[in-house]
């Protein structure tokens, strides 16, 4: 009986050292590991404030400012062109789609773009660009009564009407004030204008 409790005493005795000697040895190797992980930290930080001291003194870094509150050009923005020409006085509109290579742009990068123009209304939807010229607009035209039709006719420069277009348009379907005017001739500026007019007498 005596035997059987000095072997479990024993045995005992050889699980728990075998137990110590484990937690000795993992908390050993985990105080090495943490000295090598410290160490590899400390010259990793060494190395890239040594390389970012390096760039600096040959100017490779350059500061960055970004603004992500600043408005952008839309792709569904509408741009308005205003050209006032001074020789005429004549102020025209022009209406169109932005064009692709305006998309994403600030005002300030639009204005780098166009720095003849001045910027009435920037917006992500809409933008207005006026612009002053010393000539004419050369869009001149005068609609006149031919055969029966519409004809319009463009004024150059000399003040001399050429042929523009000749329409379908017959003048006996128009009022009979219409009718004064276009024998009389009637005056537009700009082709938006005019497209305006012909599509009132059609």
């Amino acid at each position: 009986m005596k035997k059987n409790w000095i072997i479990i005493l024993i045995i005992v005795a050889i699980i728990i050292g075998v137990i110590i000697g484990a937690l000795v040895y993992n908390k050993e190797t985990n105080t090495e590991n943490n000295i090598i992980q410290n160490e590899i930290e400390e010259i990793s930080e060494k190395t890239t404030n040594a390389s970012i001291q390096k760039k600096e003194e040959l100017g490779e870094i350059e500061e960055i400012e970004t603004n992500s509150n600043e408005e952008k050009i839309s792709p569904n923005c509408l741009l308005t062109l205003k050209r006032y020409y001074k020789e005429c006085g004549h102020l025209l509109n022009e209406y169109i789609s932005i064009p692709q290579n305006l998309v994403n742009k600030t005002q300030k990068e639009l204005e780098d773009q166009y720095p003849n123009w001045k910027i009435e209304k920037y917006s992500s939807t809409q933008i207005t660009l006026y612009n002053e010229f010393e000539s004419s607009c050369g869009q001149h035209f005068v609609l006149r009564s031919d055969n029966g039709k519409i004809v319009i006719y463009k004024i150059n420069e000399d003040d001399i009407e050429e042929l523009y277009q000749k329409t379908e348009i017959a003048i006996d379907y128009l009022t009979e004030t219409d009718k004064i005017e276009i024998e009389n001739g009637i005056r537009v500026n700009g082709i938006e204008e005019l497209n305006q007019l012909i599509e009132d007498f059609e």
